[in-house]
């Protein structure tokens, strides 16, 4: 093991327990544990939202795209800058004032109150929903934690997992969702100079620059334009991952709660213009990284999606370049505490109260949510072990099913007059399972590989309409388990 590496990994632990008793403030309800009792900033807000988008993949699986695919690659981070936008401009503000109108604390239960589903059927299904597909995303964060220690410190793959895991735990189960976001603030700022400072050293490395960087393509074989050529195909291959990717925003639960848990509503327009500023520089940084390493290494690499961990440690002291690769761990860990504690709610708050024990008190579901975050972990610790799939192909699949079980929903819940309770429960039945079993059925219908969104997101979205049309007369908005709303029409 490393000396160097093990100073670095624990001085950055360190300031993450330092940061995490500073900002910990005493947890007293449920609600403070899942929202901070709505007291965020806007550039908490706008930062800590934005961190937990962005994974490990920013530093591994993109990268390894645009060096593999070249710059055609980068219109994944296209859609993402779209959808992001787009959620800011049309859910963030909404969402915020009408989970507060309804006094929800999760998104399952604005959507039993917004439906005013009195069966509890909806909140079952989005928060199973929830848990499967964000457990498959948590995997995908602790396979990458798992690859970074065997690659940086020689620990054994199955060791690193259970090490990240403890000190994650640690932290959310510690302070919840305040501590969690002032946590996020420092990582996201940290990774942004590391995801600019290294693609800058990486590059002046290079004897001759850009014509490096051309060469290497060229023997390759590796596009370095944005279009392969002017033609249908070449048009879909950038529409396809613009939308599989972009649409996914609307229903990534761990993003929309960040949301949430603003305290004024009238900020979030300041939030909006200062995460986007963010992850214009991040994602930009990141296919920077990819398209340097095409001219960086003379051989190919025996893992591309550690191209990142490989130029660091060739450029930089064995202290400074394991503290650098620390980015990869506040990029992962940004997003799964987030996670993590969205899935410890959905058990305290939707299943635990709603279906258990509904006169529950604040410390027993405080008690709830903690345990929580401990179960759902230990879960995606399992799946993590089988370490037999890559990054991106992980995240895709979650994405898509999270995507296509909520975000459909999210915007006939916001903006349709007409959406129901029978709209919705079909929505997200036959989002979620299309997203889930398309990788099986595309190539049987389809050449192309079109992304599970695409189809997911289409078929929840008419069958919103569809079935909230059979169903005559649109949902009543209004009191569901004793909130005290007037019911009015939606």
């Amino acid at each position: 093991m490393d000396l160097y590496a093990l100073a670095a990994f624990l001085t950055y632990f360190t300031i993450l327990v330092t940061i995490g008793v500073i900002a910990h403030q005493r947890l007293r309800t449920s609600a403070d544990f899942i929202l901070g009792n709505r007291s965020l900033n806007f550039w908490l807000t706008a930062l800590s939202a934005h961190a937990s988008d962005m994974s490990a993949w920013l530093f591994m699986a993109l990268p390894a795209a645009v060096m593999l695919g070249g710059l055609s690659q980068s219109w994944i981070a296209f859609g993402l800058l779209l959808g992001m936008f787009l959620n800011w401009q049309y859910i963030a503000k909404k969402l915020r004032q009408e989970t507060e109108r309804y006094q929800s604390y999760t998104l399952s239960s604005y959507f039993e109150s917004r439906f005013n589903d009195r069966s509890g059927t909806i909140r079952l299904l989005t928060a199973s929903m929830a848990l499967i597909f964000l457990t498959c995303y948590l995997s995908a964060g602790m396979i990458a934690m798992g690859r970074l220690f065997e690659s940086v410190f020689g620990i054994d793959y199955y060791m690193g997992l259970t090490i990240a895991l403890f000190v994650v735990v640690f932290y959310t189960s510690f302070g919840g969702f305040t501590t969690i976001a002032w946590i996020d603030l420092f990582q996201a700022l940290f990774l942004l100079f590391i995801i600019v400072f290294v693609p800058v050293m990486a590059y002046i490395h290079l004897p001759n620059g850009l014509e490096t960087i051309a060469q290497a393509a060229a023997v390759q074989d590796i596009q370095t334009g944005f279009f392969h050529k002017i033609s249908a195909t070449s048009y879909g291959s950038i529409l396809l991952p613009i939308l599989g990717w972009g649409l996914g925003y609307f229903g990534m639960p761990h993003i929309l709660t960040k949301f949430m848990g603003i305290k004024n509503p009238e900020e979030i327009n300041k939030s909006k213009y200062v995460g986007m500023a963010w992850q214009v520089v991040a994602l930009t940084g990141s296919v920077a990284i990819g398209f340097v390493a095409i001219g960086f290494f003379n051989e190919p690499l025996d893992n591309p999606e550690l191209l990142f961990i490989d130029i660091v440690q060739s450029l930089f002291h064995p202290f400074s370049a394991s503290f650098i690769i620390c980015a990869i761990l506040a990029a992962n860990m940004s997003t799964m505490d987030s996670q993590i504690l969205v899935c410890s709610s959905i058990l305290s708050e939707d299943l635990y109260k709603h279906m258990f024990h509904s006169h529950a008190s604040s410390k027993e579901l405080l008690l709830v949510s903690r345990i929580g975050v401990v179960l759902v972990s230990f879960i995606s610790l399992a799946i993590a072990f089988s370490n037999n799939s890559s990054i991106l192909d992980t995240v895709l699949y979650a994405w898509s099913g999270l995507g296509c079980s909520f975000g459909p929903l999210v915007l006939a819940a916001l903006y349709s007059k007409h959406a129901n309770r029978q709209g919705a429960i079909a929505g997200i039945i036959l989002g979620g399972v299309t997203a889930g079993i398309w990788p099986l059925i595309n190539h049987r219908l389809f050449e192309l590989e079109i992304p599970s969104m695409i189809p997911g997101f289409t078929v929840s979205l008419l069958s919103i309409a569809l079935f909230s049309y059979l169903t005559a007369k649109p949902a009543l908005a209004g009191t569901v388990n004793g909130k005290g709303l007037r019911q009015d029409k939606s």
